[in-house]
């Protein structure tokens, strides 16, 4: 399993660095802070929040979800590699079931909020699904990127305390390198 990981890291990390592209300037500045190699190495911190995020961009029905997880995981400083791979939890196998359970959480959420449904995109009956609307959609297809987003925390922190040599606390030399700085100001005079 790690084998894999790191050859698909090591090929994604070549791809980027290809050099027909890496003498264009907008290409460089996109792909700068890609290339800082604790966003490409796992550990407990930065796998949870990358795959937080891979499952809020996974479940959302977009077409570019995994550049939009990319994306966010470069700007917050997570895991890279596990944020775009979770989106794949979303495939042409797995969205009706997620789309049809989407659905029914806006309509419970609705339902008990006693919120009135906009009409902007008409309403229409699904059998053991509810009435449909795009904001009950919508409001469903947000909701359940929260739920998962904030399981994943708890659950990848569970699978590091059972298999810690799996994902590591820290990088080993990051949990090395550890400087306690004075604060500023407190002078010592001896006195």
């Amino acid at each position: 399993m790690k084998r894999k990981y790191l050859w698909m890291v090591r090929r994604a990390y070549r791809a980027l660095r290809h050099p027909k592209l890496r003498h264009r300037g907008w290409w460089r500045k996109l792909t700068q802070p890609l290339f800082e190699r604790r966003l490409w190495k796992p550990c407990r911190d930065t796998v949870a929040v990358g795959i937080a995020i891979g499952l809020f961009f996974g479940v959302i029905p977009l077409i570019p979800q995994s550049l939009f997880a990319a994306i966010a995981a470069m700007r917050v400083k997570a895991n890279i590699p596990f944020a775009v791979a979770i989106t794949w939890v979303s495939n042409p196998v797995t969205n009706v079931p997620i789309w049809a359970a989407q659905l029914w959480l806006g309509n419970q959420v609705q339902d008990l909020l006693h919120l009135d449904a906009p009409e902007f995109a008409g309403t229409f009956q699904i059998p053991h699904v509810g009435v449909v609307n795009a904001a009950t959609f919508l409001l469903g297809v947000l909701l359940s990127g929260l739920i998962l987003a904030l399981l994943a925390f708890p659950l990848v922190h569970l699978f590091s305390a059972i298999m810690p040599h799996h994902l590591p606390r820290l990088p080993r030399r990051n949990r090395d390198a550890v400087v306690i700085v004075p604060p500023r100001g407190s002078r010592s005079s001896g006195n």
